[in-house]
């Protein structure tokens, strides 16, 4: 094996070790736990994000993002009914006693600590304030709850928690200006963002395209193969090992140990996670995209897609090769195509904080997926179902796992924090395909993990690539033949009939729940495979059992493809037998 194989084979599995980061999350989630801040008369308000826009000396300046209490009045929704009132900051600072100076309407910032925050929002009013801001000591935001043994919630002035920089910045503008205006409103998300609608397309997309790519690669081997057989080549076996090096088979051990180490990669994200780490998968994910690039781009150009010369020329490029030092044969196409792939990752790198730099990790993304669904592959009808079985339902205790149950543990959603990179200063890890919210008033991403691809994709790539397999299988044997062949019930059927269009929507079907259940559930990140896997899994399992094939798709492997004289061999012994 030289060592652009090797590189390949070790990307893939260092890929499918860290891409499984499944919690489909968009901007805005909260810190707390709604189950623990219960409602009671009084202190019944749903949990809503707050715009909190300001105005210094007259002039629109910035905006910020706060949460509204349990307590107190509504907030209105709409920008152009919020009045806009003048900011004052409370003395004494905390608000736990009545504040020095009577208040004529001013919205009070008061900081959090020593005292319950109805308490702060009680003095407040008394003392005539309009509203209040109440910064927190720390970074995020918490939703401001009641507790058990309060009775004083008759509160008329709504209570809104800013984080702490946005309270530093306030105070800021206090010191340096004469005057200070606040609006405070909270703008509905709209029911369904379009950027889900273009990220669900693109998902199902890049699965239906690895699924053809990879079911043509199989067909061209068949072919290639077919060929040899009939000439007797010796070159058969050297062959076989050529194709089998590019290629990783997954089995039902390394399905449950893919599992393992990727909850353990997981939380030594968590653990680790900081401006450097990010950095360093930054780095990897270049490698890796600028890999996937060059092979997605060699594969199209080398066949026949463009004009019929240019084409030609492509495809002499590909199959024509030269020895490069440390990476073995390459091809001339894949030196040519080489150096753009690298540019593009690298400016994307550079430049990745850009509002548009989510277009480049796309491109780079889906590449890279399509990819290593050429690189992995369930090996046989032995495991489809077996393998299968195995790695989705793994990964779907996975992700429920770490995207609910680790806030038992860790008192926050480890899926969730590593996706975002909370705590590296970044906006989240590169191992997703993102989509900007277009007409969600609080902006940010819908996005969606590489493991929500990647894996059921390993499924519904197999299940066509097998049939197309087993379909060229057939037309190069006997009828007869065939009938000794217990796969004869997979060989006759088409795309139509078999399992891959099923399949595909299955997975269209679970990825659109997944995204229903996210807006129900007001952004906050859900873990998709929790939907995507009885789906795709579970419509693969009632299909082979209502058409009896279930037990063939366990138990049985792929029939060797036999050589000429093997089936001359069978058909003597079907002749002596008549």
């Amino acid at each position: 094996m030289d060592l652009q194989r090797l590189c390949r084979v070790i990307l893939a599995f260092a890929l499918v070790l860290f891409v499984c980061f499944s919690a489909s999350v968009t901007a805005g989630d909260i810190v707390h736990d709604d189950d623990d801040a219960p409602k009671k008369p009084g202190c019944e308000n749903d949990f809503v994000l707050v715009k909190v826009q300001t105005w210094v000396d007259g002039v629109e300046d910035a905006e910020f993002v706060g949460v509204g209490a349990r307590f107190g009045p509504k907030i209105v929704s709409k920008e152009k009914n919020a009045n806009q009132f003048r900011l004052t900051l409370s003395d004494p600072r905390d608000c736990c006693s009545p504040p020095r100076k009577q208040l004529a309407g001013d919205v009070i910032m008061v900081h959090r600590g020593n005292c319950r925050f109805t308490a702060k929002a009680n003095f407040a009013e008394a003392a005539g304030a309009s509203a209040v801001l109440i910064i927190n000591n720390q970074k995020e935001l918490y939703k401001m709850v009641c507790e058990p043994d309060e009775t004083d919630l008759d509160i008329k002035i709504p209570a809104v928690m800013l984080p702490q920089d946005a309270g530093a910045s306030l105070e800021k503008m206090l010191r340096n200006s004469s005057s200070v205006s606040v609006q405070l409103y909270s703008p509905r998300r709209p029911l369904v963002d379009i950027a889900e609608v273009f990220l669900w397309l693109m998902a199902v997309g890049t699965i239906l395209c690895a699924s053809y790519w990879s079911a043509w690669s199989a067909r061209e081997a068949a072919i290639e193969q077919d060929k040899l057989l009939k000439d007797g080549s010796n070159e058969l076996t050297n062959a076989k090992n050529g194709d089998a090096s590019g290629v990783v088979d997954i089995n039902t051990t390394s399905a449950v140990l893919f599992v393992v180490f990727a909850s353990c990669f997981l939380v030594m994200l968590y653990k680790l996670m900081s401006f450097w780490f990010i950095e360093l998968l930054v780095v990897l994910f270049c490698i890796g995209g600028a890999e996937g690039l060059q092979t997605c781009l060699v594969a199209l150009l080398s066949r026949h897609l463009l004009l019929w010369a240019t084409s030609m020329w492509f495809k002499n490029a590909g199959e024509a090769f030269i020895k490069v030092p440390f990476f073995g044969a390459v091809s001339y196409l894949t030196l040519a195509v080489s150096p753009f792939c690298i540019t593009f990752a690298v400016v994307w790198a550079v430049y990745r904080n850009v509002s548009f730099a989510w277009i480049g990790q796309d491109i780079l993304g889906i590449a890279l997926i399509i990819t290593v669904l050429q690189i992995v592959h369930i090996p046989n009808l032995k495991c489809l179902v077996k393998v299968g079985t195995v790695l989705l339902t793994c990964a779907f205790l996975y992700d429920i796992f770490w995207v609910f149950i680790s806030t038992k543990l860790f008192h926050e959603s480890v899926m969730i924090v590593v996706a975002r990179g909370d705590k590296s200063g970044e906006d989240g890890i590169p191992m997703l395909l993102k989509i900007p919210r277009m007409f969600d008033p609080w902006g940010g991403y819908s996005i969606i993990g590489f493991g929500d691809i990647l894996l059921p994709g390993l499924l519904i790539a197999f299940s066509l690539r097998i049939s197309t397999s087993l379909t060229s299988l057939a037309a190069s044997l006997t009828n007869r033949f065939l009938s000794q062949i217990r796969y004869d019930w997979l060989a006759k059927k088409n795309i139509q009939t078999g399992y891959f269009l099923w399949a595909m929507f299955a997975y269209g079907l679970g990825l659109l729940i997944t995204y229903v259940a996210l807006n129900l559930m007001d952004g906050h990140g859900q873990p998709a495979l929790l939907y995507i896997v009885p789906f795709t899994l579970g419509t693969f399992l009632t299909l082979g059992r209502k058409r009896g094939e279930l037990k063939n798709l366990w138990t049985r492997g792929v029939p060797e493809r036999p050589c000429p004289h093997v089936q001359d061999e069978h058909s003597q012994e079907f002749n002596e037998e008549k």
